[in-house]
This record gives structure tokens, sequence and C-alpha cells, in this order.
């Protein structure tokens, strides 16, 4: 295909391939040739600020936005290149309209696409890649923002998962925690094992950072966790998923344990529950449909297993 045939052009890059912990994330887009977009750059040249605002104006002028990330499993079991790739091919595949042609920044980088080319520093030169390195970057660091909720102390919202050296400190006082990169050699050293635990309040602990993290990455926005309700009781996770509310209770078991995780809400806790959230509401002075979840972790022999159950609890 001539470049004068071509109708749609995309560029694509990534942010998060040197992090110690969390997803790498690539974005594809499609620029508008109409309408034209000042001051796209290789996002590490942009301050956040910048970067926000360009975010923005490309979700709001672009033809065609596609995200795509490999999370913290796929980077240790494939290895952070071919992590990346999937996730770029993600990215490509979530575009409409389709591109005839893809601009990859990089080199060595084949996607499943009948026309692509690659262009070293082509997130400095090219408007498209610049583009896609804005939205990757934005939207990577919004997800470490989130998952600063859930790990608070390793300061995700400041380095961003990078190997700073408040990082590493922080690595070495706490271990690692769940969305470390466990393949990568800093890491390594500092593992820790669920059989170490020590205490069930511990455990529990552990399950309710887990289940945030699934939700996290299943494309919800944490809004609070071990929220306290005087007189009433707690909330373990508040989530938000668009205009969607969910309340999630967490229930955690080792081998052994008797019955279901989510067997364990019985009509106290239920109410108790339910009575909570009508006061959380009103708190935050939210009047839209609520959702009532719960979901279990469950720690085996192989590692953690998370089933999500939608609408498990409701009243009579």
């Amino acid at each position: 295909m001539s470049r004068s045939a071509e109708r749609y052009i995309a560029g694509v890059d990534e942010a998060g391939r040197g992090p110690l912990a969390g997803p790498v994330v690539a974005a594809a887009v499609i620029l508008d040739p109409q309408r034209h977009i000042e001051g796209l750059a290789d996002s590490k040249r942009l301050t956040a600020k910048r970067r926000r605002i360009l975010y923005e104006a490309i979700f709001d002028s672009g033809l065609a936005v596609g995200i795509g990330a490999s999370q913290r499993e796929e980077i240790d079991r494939l290895n952070i290149f071919q992590a990346t790739i999937a996730a770029m091919q993600r990215a490509v595949d979530a575009l409409k309209p389709k591109p005839d042609h893809l601009l990859i920044d990089g080199r060595n980088i084949r996607l499943v696409h009948p026309s692509q080319e690659t262009i070293v520093d082509g997130d400095d030169t090219v408007p498209a890649i610049s583009a896609a390195s804005i939205v990757a970057k934005v939207y990577r660091d919004r997800l470490m923002a989130e998952y600063h909720k859930v790990y608070p102390e390793y300061g995700f919202d400041r380095h961003k998962g990078y190997g700073t050296k408040a990082h590493l400190e922080t690595l070495a006082s706490y271990g690692a925690c769940p969305i470390h990169r466990q393949s990568f050699r800093p890491v390594r050293k500092h593992l820790p094992q669920w059989r170490q635990l020590k205490d069930r309040q511990a455990m529990g602990r552990l399950g309710e950072q887990l289940a945030a993290t699934y939700l996290i990455e299943s494309g919800y926005a944490i809004r609070e966790l071990n929220y306290r309700v005087a007189h009433t009781g707690e909330l373990d996770i508040i989530a938000q998923r668009g205009a969607d509310i969910v309340f999630c209770e967490v229930k955690s078991q080792v081998p052994g344990g008797w019955g279901e995780p989510e067997e364990q809400v019985d009509v106290k806790k239920r109410d108790r529950i339910m009575a909570a959230a009508r006061q959380y509401c009103a708190e935050k002075e939210i009047d839209t449909a609520v959702r009532f979840d719960v979901i279990s972790v469950k720690f085996t022999k192989a590692g953690p297993t998370i089933t999500h159950l939608p609408d498990s609890i409701y009243a009579d």
C-alpha cells in the first residue's frame, strides 16, 4: 500500500518497561490531520501538567486511541520485552477505526499487522508516536496512583514503581508487594511468602490488597479501603467504575478452611454492610445505584486465587 493511499496511520509507544513494579502500558493513537494538536513531544520531556492537558486534547481531537497493558504476572512469565509487545498489540487491536499502517517507537518490534515500521526516537519526532507516548505515560501514572491507595508505604504515587533510592529502601524494609515484578533482580531477594504471615489479621489484610489490585486491573478506581463507619462497622473496599459505586466485602481463606469464603457473609454481616453503605452514601451525597459484591481470596499452594462475585449480597 503506498503512503498516499493510506487512510489511518497509528503511532504506537509504551510506558513502564523499566520500573520494578506495576504494569507496562502501551497506547496506539490515530491523529486527525484536520485537527492539529500543538505541543506534542516525547512524554519524558513534558511536565506532568502539560502531559495531562495533552492527554485530554488527544482524546478530544484524535480519531482513535487504544490502550493495552501487561500486568506483573505476564511480565514475569514472558519477560518485559515480550510483555511490552503484547501490550502494544492490545493497544492496536483496540483502535476503531483499524489502522492501515503502524509507526512504532523503538527497534526490533514486530506486531501482528500487514503494514508497520519502527522508528528510533519516534516519540520525539513523529506526532502520532508522541501522542501515544503521552497517553501511555498518563494512563500508567494514574494506575500507579491507584496502587498507591492500596500500598501507600511504597510511595508509588511519587516514583511510579521506578527503582529510586527511596523505593529500594522501602522494598528492603517491607519486602515486595503483589505488584512488584518478581523476575526483576532488585525484587527477587525481597519476595514475601504468604505462609510467613503469622496471624489471621495479616492474612486478611493481604487478601484485601490482592482484591483491590484485582479491581484496579479490571478497570475500577478505588475510592476507599477499610472505611470505618462509627457504630456500624467497616467497609473493606469501596470501588467505582464509570457511574457504578461498588461495595466489596473481601473474604480470605487458607487451605483447609471451612466452607467457601463468600458463605461467611451471614444475615447479620449483610445488614451491617448495608447500613454502613447507606451511611457512606449519605456522607458523600451519593444518590446513584450501588452494588454489593463479594471477592473471595483463597491462598493455595500454587498461590492466591481470586473470585469476584458481583451482586452477591442483597436484601431479602
